[in-house]
């Protein structure tokens, strides 16, 4: 989402939302494959700036938590950021020793895949076949998240009812990004990784924590059993 799209609100509570939503869209590019491109956009400051912003957009304490020199080392050569990539998160004789799918973590992996579908369906999202997608990855989850809050964001400054995807933002992180990032961060200490990264999922989980407890405060506690069917939408 871009600025000019940010500029199309005017309400407070529409601005914050649109404020969130940019936020799970930068956080779904971090975990793109890192290219030559996005080599450059750290080295040149680029992607501090943007993360910067973002975080502090939605509340500058966000902002201070972070690491920017970690978040500023891309590596002396332009495949080191490849390099780790890969082997954090995509080679391993049993898998990758850092999966970016949630539904690795936590034994019911074609169940946290059904329970994403359903959740993307019922908003009329489905999965691209090529490439293809996979329901639990972090980007497809994050971008999930991001069209949500702007959806509620274009709600509020229309004035109609947010409550639909407020509570389906609710219950969608805590079912699902919300549930498994801490347990990414904690397995990627175990690996040494490059500070990059690891900041990068450490930044992810404290939004994720920050951004739980504001949807709480907007719809209210997480109904027991609500998410694991279907998406709840109705008033509580």
């Amino acid at each position: 989402m871009s600025e000019s799209t940010i500029q199309e609100f005017s309400k407070p509570e529409a601005l914050r939302a649109a404020a969130r939503s940019r936020t799970y869209e930068t956080f779904a590019h971090l975990f793109e494959y890192p290219d030559v491109e996005f080599w450059e956009d750290i080295r040149n400051g680029t992607l501090v700036t943007a993360l910067r912003a973002v975080l502090g957009g939605v509340d500058p304490s966000l902002a201070e938590r972070a690491n920017w020199d970690a978040l500023a080392d891309a590596g002396s050569e332009s495949d080191d950021l490849a390099i780790e990539f890969t082997r954090l998160f995509d080679v391993g004789g049993g898998g990758p020793p850092c999966p970016l799918y949630g539904g690795l973590y936590g034994g019911a992996r074609m169940k946290t895949m059904e329970e994403a579908v359903r959740f993307y369906n019922h908003f009329g999202l489905t999965l691209a076949e090529s490439p293809r997608e996979l329901p639990d990855h972090i980007t497809t989850q994050l971008e999930f998240m991001h069209f949500l809050a702007f959806r509620e964001a274009q709600a509020v400054e229309s004035g109609e009812d947010p409550g639909s995807f407020q509570r389906a933002q609710r219950d969608f992180v805590s079912r699902h990004p919300g549930r498994w990032v801490r347990s990414l961060r904690m397995r990627m200490e175990k690996h040494e990784p490059m500070p990059f990264f690891l900041e990068i999922v450490s930044r992810l989980e404290d939004f994720l924590a920050h951004d739980q407890s504001h949807l709480v405060a907007l719809a209210g506690p997480v109904p027991k059993g609500s998410a694991t069917s279907h998406p709840r939408t109705t008033p509580n």
